[in-house]
C-alpha cells in the first residue's frame, strides 16, 4: 500500500521503518526541513530496537505537503496530538482526496473529532477517520537521523468516526494488534498518558526544573504519593467511560494489553507493574515545564477529557486539580491552544448527542 506518513518525530520514524520492512510504499513528510535534512544526509531512517537494526527508505521524504500528497492511498498522522488541528487544515488546503483515509496513530483524547471539525473548517468533504488509543510504539530519539524502539504495542484500540469504515480497515491491515473499539469515545478514554503523565509532571515538576529531566519518569518519579494520585485519577477516567456505556481496565492492565507491563506484574501494584516495565524503565522524565507531558497531555489529554467528563456530568476532582495546578505551574492557560469542546465540535452536547454522533454522525 502507498502510504504517507505525517511526522518525523519519533512515532513517525518508527511507523516508517515498520511499514517499509512490511513492503509498503512509503513517503514521509514533516513540516520542518531541517528535521528531515539529517535523514536524507543518511539515505532513509536509521532504526534499532525491538524492530530490528538498520535503515527504511521512503519513495520520498519532503517538507512539501502538495508533493506528499500525490499517489498516495492512505495518511497516518503519527505527530503529537496538539499538531492535529493544523494538519487536518494543511491536508485540505493541500488538496487531499477525500475519499482516503487518515489514520491518527495516536488521537489520544477527541482526535478524530478534532481533525474532522479542523478539516471540514476548510473544505466539507472530510475523509474517512480513524484513531488509535495509544501510539503503536515506545520509542525516542536520541540522534536526529535514528529512532530507538524499544516496545511495540501488542494490542491497540481503534475506532473510527461514522463513515470511517474503510480507515478502520486499513488500519487493522497496516498495524498488526490493532482491535476495532465500538466507538471513538472508548479510544479517547484510553489515553494512558493523560494518567501517567500528569499526576508525576505536577508532583515532580521540582525535579523537572532542578535536574532538567536527569531522572527517570517511570521509575524514581514512581513515588508511593505520585501513584495515590495516578490510582484516583485512573478511577475518574473510568467513571466517565462508565457513563457512555465503556467499561475500561485500569491504566495498569490496559498496559498489560499494549505490552508494556508484564503480564504477570500485580495489577493493583501500580508502581511495581510500571516501573517494571521493560519498555519504560530508562525513559527520562521531562527536561522543562514547556515538555510535551505538560503542553500535550493537559492541553490534549486532561483539557478534553475534563469537557467529556462536563458532558458526562460525573465529577473529577483529581483531573481538575491537576489541571488548574499545572495552569499555575506553567503559567499558561491551555484552553487557549488546547482540544477544547468547540475544537472538538462538541461544545454545548448532551450525552446523548455526543453518542450519536459517535456511533450514527
Amino acid at each position: 500500500m502507498k502510504v504517507l506518513i505525517i511526522g518525523a518525530g519519533s512515532g513517525g520514524m518508527a511507523a516508517v521503518a515498520e511499514l517499509t520492512r512490511a513492503g509498503h510504499d512509503v513517503v514521509l513528510w514533516n513540516r520542518s526541513a531541517a528535521t528531515l535534512a539529517p535523514l536524507q544526509q543518511r539515505g532513509g531512517v536509521g532504526f534499532e530496537g525491538v524492530l530490528g537494526s538498520g535503515v527504511a527508505v521512503p519513495r520520498l521524504t519532503t517538507a512539501d505537503l502538495a508533493a506528499a500528497v500525490v499517489d498516495v492511498e492512505v495518511a497516518v498522522v503519527t505527530l503529537p496530538t496538539f499538531s492535529h488541528a493544523p494538519v487536518a487544515r494543511a491536508l485540505a488546503e493541500a488538496g487531499w482526496d477525500a475519499s482516503r483515509p487518515v489514520i491518527l496513530n495516536p488521537g489520544h483524547t477527541g482526535g478524530a473529532l478534532e481533525f474532522f471539525t479542523a478539516y471540514r473548517s476548510v473544505r466539507d468533504d472530510v475523509p474517512p477517520i480513524a484513531e488509535f488509543s495509544t501510539l503503536t510504539y515506545v520509542a525516542r530519539k536520541y540522534s536526529p537521523d535514528v529512532v530507538t524502539v524499544t516496545g511495540r504495542a501488542k494490542h491497540v484500540h481503534a475506532a473510527a468516526l461514522p463513515g470511517g469504515e474503510r480507515a478502520l480497515e486499513i488500519a487493522r491491515s497496516l498495524f498488526p494488534g490493532v482491535a476495532p473499539a465500538r466507538d471513538v469515545l472508548f479510544c479517547d478514554l484510553c489515553n494512558l498518558n493523560m494518567v501517567l503523565h500528569a499526576p508525576g509532571a505536577i508532583l515532580a515538576a521540582a525535579w523537572v526544573e532542578a535536574r532538567k529531566g536527569d531522572f527517570t519518569f517511570y521509575v524514581e518519579a514512581m513515588t508511593p504519593g505520585v501513584v495515590r494520585i495516578m490510582r484516583e485519577l485512573d478511577r475518574e477516567r473510568q467513571a466517565v467511560a462508565r457513563a457512555f456505556g465503556h467499561e475500561m481496565p485500569s491504566v495498569v492492565d490496559e498496559m498489560k494489553l499494549v505490552g508494556t507491563v508484564d503480564q504477570r506484574a500485580n495489577s493493583d501494584d501500580y508502581a511495581a507493574a510500571i516501573s517494571g516495565g521493560e519498555a519504560n524503565k530508562k525513559i527520562k522524565g521531562p527536561d522543562s515545564l514547556s515538555h510535551r507531558y505538560y503542553r500535550e497531555d493537559f492541553g490534549h489529554g486532561l483539557l478534553p477529557f475534563l469537557e467529556l467528563a462536563k458532558i458526562a456530568e460525573v465529577p473529577t476532582p483529581v483531573a481538575s486539580s491537576l489541571y488548574q495546578l499545572a495552569g499555575i505551574l506553567c503559567g499558561t492557560d491551555f484552553a487557549e491552544f488546547g482540544r477544547t469542546a468547540k475544537a472538538m465540535g462538541i461544545a454545548g452536547f448532551t450525552k446523548a448527542r455526543l453518542l450519536e454522533r459517535v456511533r450514527n454522525g
